[in-house]
């Protein structure tokens, strides 16, 4: 993927499919601050799941899960299992509870549960960090296609993706890009695995099917190129496998604005049957792209190429680079860089709503304005978006990893703070403000420990590292809320009564 080359048929592909979407979110714009935090119309619970798996499909679906697959091979299923794992945890544990309490941000929860305005404070800031090094993610999967379409380096694709990033949020309307994530699913689709059937057909292996009929690619890759691709664990050791599934895991069930999903849905119900739907929406992409990564393998042995010769931003490019190797038509590449941008932009957009409602729910009218009206309040939530996408734009001049690396590391951050918070919010109404409080401000020491403590306490990054700090993280956080809600006093009658009660069903509590 070299630049100074201008894709134009691949640019009118994404020009099309970006005005159908505009025109297709120009039927709502938000006029509320509360509209900021998902609270919009009911889609059905097909609709609903079609809404998490696009909030979910993001360039490290789309892009970052191809490259880990192509570069570390079977290490990278943690990626999957962790992630749609997540997934049946929230259905298992926290989906039906979270709608019971009603409330439209993670903040606001951890603010009504545990009775706390500082708690409030401290997990708007953590969805507001969690946001922000997201975005990173999904900013350099966009620069790095428009770098690809546009023939540019990284730094002015950088520039430029923001701008069009900033500019379709605004021209179509932010509430429109959160109700229009059906159509956006369905993009997201059939521009992912129409390109896979082309490259299975034309290899000659099963096409109906391509997420099966890859493995025959497995086999000659090791059978006449000695590439053992699904050896398990050959680069790594089992903890680490098992620390970065389980972090993964962990931070699905704790990632802001997946969990605002479950504030808009009517009934009890529903919220269960969204994550089921969006469980088999998300896992059609999910068994597709390590077929990119394993066909960019094949096609590089048969052709002599070098492996990864083009560093991390080939390999987080491998799903585009797969169907050029692979000889299909300029068209169905340009379908690949239009479901990209979309999977990025559509996820980006979710999530800086879930940073300007963290602001302009949580800290606007209680530390800055009190008398805060609601245009007020929308107002400094439209402020405040436009503040994260260039504080964005800004940290992802120099890149801190690979797209999915950078994701995962947001994943503990979750992991390790939020999902504490909920779980034992929804499961033990013993744990009180001071149970949280100092939960969280733990959990969020051991994320950011190996980046301060791994050259003076080495081990420090072996037991807590980066991208996967949540595997030991937040056991020791939820055994740090449980001690610490013990040693102070419970929370109040009503807020027991409440979990027991209206949460739990527990009449004769």
């Amino acid at each position: 993927m070299t630049t100074g080359t201008i894709q134009l048929i691949p640019i009118v592909i994404v020009a099309v499919m970006f005005a159908v979407l505009i025109l297709s979110g120009l039927r709502n714009r938000i006029r509320n601050a509360s509209e900021y935090s998902f609270g919009g119309n009911y889609a059905g619970r097909m609709g609903i799941g079609a809404g998490i798996a696009s909030n979910w499909m993001s360039a490290a679906s789309f892009l970052g899960l191809a490259g880990i697959f192509y570069l570390k091979g079977y290490f990278a299923m943690a990626y999957v299992i962790g992630w749609t794992g997540g997934y049946v945890l929230l259905l298992v544990l926290m989906a039906t509870q979270i709608r019971r309490f009603g409330k439209f941000t993670t903040p606001d929860f951890v603010g009504f549960r545990y009775e706390s305005d500082a708690a409030r404070t401290i997990a708007a800031l953590i969805s507001i960090v969690i946001t922000l090094i997201y975005c990173v993610a999904q900013f350099r999967g966009i620069a790095l296609v428009v770098s690809w379409l546009f023939g540019i380096e990284y730094i002015p694709a950088v520039v430029v993706g923001t701008s069009l990033l900033v500019s379709f949020i605004v021209v179509s309307g932010a509430l429109g890009v959160t109700r229009n994530q059906k159509l956006q699913y369905f993009v997201l689709i059939i521009t992912f695995i129409l390109p896979l059937m082309l490259l299975t057909h034309k290899l000659g292996y099963f096409w109906v099917l391509p997420q099966f009929g890859y493995g025959e690619a497995i086999t000659e890759l090791q059978q006449q190129f000695g590439l053992n691709w699904s050896e398990p664990f050959a680069n790594t050791s089992l903890f680490k496998w098992f620390a970065l599934c389980f972090t993964l895991m962990f931070g699905t069930a704790g990632l802001p604005h997946v969990l605002s999903r479950f504030y808009m849905v009517p009934g009890i119900r529903d919220a269960r049957w969204g994550v089921v739907w969006g469980l088999f929406f998300i896992a059609l992409i999910y068994w597709s792209a390590p077929a990119y990564g394993v066909l960019a393998r094949l096609f590089e042995a048969r052709n002599g190429l070098l492996h990864n010769a083009g560093g991390g931003d080939a390999a987080d490019m491998i799903a585009l680079s797969a169907a050029t190797l692979g000889g299909l038509p300029i068209w169905t590449i340009g379908l690949l860089a239009a479901g990209a941008i979309s999977a990025a932009f559509s996820t980006t957009a979710g999530l800086l709503m879930t940073g300007a409602a963290s602001f302009s729910f949580d800290i606007y009218p209680r530390l800055i304005n009190r008398n805060a009206s609601e245009l007020d309040k929308t107002y400094a939530a439209k402020a405040f978006f436009l503040i994260l996408a260039l504080a964005v734009m800004v940290l992802t001049f120099k890149p801190w990893g690979m797209i999915a690396e950078i994701t995962a590391f947001a994943f503990a951050i979750a992991g390790n703070t939020i999902f504490p918070a909920f779980l034992l919010g929804i499961w033990w109404p013993r744990t009180n403000s001071t149970g949280v409080i100092c939960g969280m401000l733990t959990g969020l020491f051991i994320s950011f420990a190996p980046l301060f403590l791994s050259t003076a306490l080495p081990s420090a990054a072996w037991l807590f590292p980066l991208t996967s700090s949540a595997f030991i993280g937040a056991p020791l956080v939820i055994t740090v809320m449980v001690v610490s809600s013990l040693l102070t006093a419970p929370p109040s009658e009503a807020i027991r009564l409440f979990v027991s009660r209206d949460v739990h069903e527990c009449r004769n509590s």
